[in-house]
């Protein structure tokens, strides 16, 4: 069967996966989908992964299943983009050459591990892939599990240094702290030290933020008994321990790192605008600069909206997915281009099991309910892939 346009979408998280459900419902569209991996990873649960609220099924998708639903002019193919040629309109992938009309660049953004820290890469943890997550949850288990067996015996602290304290790096310390508490308050063990330190570069937690956002937050990280290092950061590491700028050493079982992102690799390949960190430019139309057929979406691409920033988030990311759809189906039509106007329309901090703080729609509203709210967006976001993915797994099986 042949399809009128070819468009390809590049990268399996929140924009590219909404970006090709919203083109498989025009049958005259032939999608094809690269991930260097076979899963949509949800890192908006990363945290209720590590803290056992989750497992790995509910935290990914299988992308094959997946556009095994959505119809024969879609494909899924686990293979991982190496570099884009735009004037022949060809995407190199480790495997061969594939030519699009339209295309649509959604490859997210990773950990930046800071080179001028020492020891950085060797001995911390980052959370953005789903294998580092899986990773850490196994360590964070097993060091539990081993203060456990020194119940009775010398009882060691269980030390965890949090590096950075924006949006992820406070949800992680929630989870863990609030997950450490549990723990230890269903099960009679002997051995229950527990340290947990925040360091944050700024005077405050979450910078730029919301001040309600902002005081609930800290509010529920010291009942949880975490420590903040304000003002300071991490300049170096040791397998055992944690330098600050301070000149403060901190003994540590492991670190998690959350002191910023950059955009996946593929990006520093690619000759295209970008800013200084490198994150691709777009215009209002959420295009590349001097292709209009080639678009960028998600954490990959630098979003203003009127001159102002907008960070990224998967809210941001699906807005993102909706606009973009909508114009390759105006450029298709020879029609106008819609401008975007994406907002954040809110923000939802996870911290702790039972607990989390908002702003909706200008509303805020924290603990218990707030904390319901989440797990309802969550919830039916999974089920909308789930069902896709079931109905498709069910049809190749059948096969």
């Amino acid at each position: 069967m042949s399809y009128g346009n070819k468009i390809i979408v590049i990268g399996g998280g929140y924009s590219g996966v909404k970006t090709v459900v919203h083109l498989a419902n025009n049958k005259n569209n032939e999608i094809t989908f690269f991930d260097k991996n076979s899963y949509h990873y949800m890192q908006t649960d990363a945290y209720e992964l590590i803290s056992n609220e989750k497992d790995f099924a509910q935290v990914s998708v299988d992308l094959f299943t997946l556009c095994a639903d959505l119809g024969e002019n879609v494909c899924f193919a686990k293979q991982e983009v190496t570099d884009i040629n735009f004037d022949k309109k060809q995407v190199i992938t480790t495997i061969q050459r594939y030519h699009y009309d339209y295309l649509v660049i959604a490859v997210g953004s990773r950990t930046k591990f800071v080179e001028s820290i020492k020891g950085l890469k060797e001995y911390s943890h980052g959370v953005k892939v789903l294998n580092r997550a899986m990773y850490f949850k196994q360590k964070f288990e097993m060091s539990l599990f081993k203060k456990v067996q020194e119940s009775g015996t010398a009882c060691k602290p269980l030390n965890i240094v949090v590096a950075g304290a924006g949006l992820s790096g406070v949800e992680i310390t929630a989870e863990m702290a609030s997950f450490a508490k549990e723990f230890y308050s269903k099960n009679n063990f002997l051995c229950r030290k527990l340290n947990i330190v925040l360091v944050s570069s700024s005077e405050q937690i979450l910078k730029g933020m919301d001040p309600y956002l902002v005081k609930k937050s800290l509010k529920r990280l010291l009942d949880l008994k975490v420590t903040i290092k304000s003002q300071t950061r991490v300049v170096s590491l040791t397998k055992e321990s944690v330098t600050l700028s301070n000149g403060e050493v901190i003994s540590m079982d492991f670190m998690i790192f959350a002191g910023g992102i950059e955009p996946n690799g593929l990006i520093y390949k690619l000759k295209l605008d970008k800013n200084k960190r490198n994150f691709l430019n777009i215009n209002e139309y959420l295009q590349v600069q001097r292709y209009k057929e080639v678009f960028a979406i998600g954490d990959c691409a630098t979003l203003y909206n009127k001159d102002k920033f907008i960070a990224p988030t998967a809210d941001v990311a699906e807005q993102m997915a909706e606009v973009c759809s909508e114009n390759i189906m105006n450029l298709i039509n020879h029609r106008e281009l819609k401008r975007h106007n994406i907002k954040s329309r809110g923000i939802l901090i996870a911290l702790g099991r039972g607990y989390a703080t908002s702003r909706i729609f200008g509303v805020h509203i924290s603990g218990y309910l707030a904390y319901c709210m989440k797990k309802v967006i969550e919830k039916i976001y999974f089920a909308k892939l789930d069902r896709h993915s079931k109905k498709g797994c069910s049809k190749i099986f059948k096969m």
